[in-house]
């Protein structure tokens, strides 16, 4: 397994101990999935699939996803709400294989899903993609990024690529998707 090629990987050894060489590698897979497969799997769902659980409609949730992705590039700046205390054992289950469960609650969002910022799911599609790029860009520009996620505190890339991976498989399976 020739993990070299991988210029990123540096990143790893500076960082807490939830990023360790393993999860780097595992973190390319879920790097192709965002880079790759996330957008494919968004465009074959019908607009009007209905979520197994939540409020959100798809449109409503791949504009959320959008959000999601300029909060991890920096675009959007969030204070942490996590209290301190709890921190540590929140990004034990960021970095952690074990998925969302249903339902889960975001501390940020409010009780009903935010209005429709695009016409078509197509034109939010659009958004994703471009957010996506960006997020990409500002890492390979800048490696050594950290932005502040609002429920996981400062987070560098490879924490990023795993907490967006986590919760776009939780959204997928939202909508019925099944990747594993």
């Amino acid at each position: 397994m020739n993990l070299i090629r991988r210029r990123r990987i540096f990143l790893c050894y500076g960082f807490p101990s939830t990023c360790r060489f393993e999860s780097c590698y595992m973190n390319f897979e879920k790097e192709n999935f965002l880079r790759t497969k996330f957008i494919s799997l968004l465009q074959k769902l019908p607009v009007a699939t209905s979520p197994h659980w939540g409020k959100m409609n798809l449109q409503q949730m791949i504009e959320h996803f959008s959000d999601v992705v300029m909060v991890a590039s920096g675009k959007i700046k969030l204070p942490i709400v996590t209290p301190p205390d709890k921190l540590g054992r929140f990004r034990d289950f960021m970095m952690s294989e074990k998925p969302f469960k249903e339902n889960t609650k975001s501390p940020v969002l409010g009780e009903e899903p935010a209005p429709l910022k695009k016409h078509t799911k197509e034109a939010a599609i659009g958004k994703l993609q471009e957010e996506l790029i960006y997020f990409f860009e500002a890492f390979e520009k800048n490696p050594v990024l950290i932005t502040t996620h609002p429920v996981f505190g400062e987070l560098n890339f490879e924490e990023n690529i795993q907490i967006m991976h986590k919760h776009a498989l939780h959204h997928l399976r939202q909508f019925g998707v099944n990747v594993n």
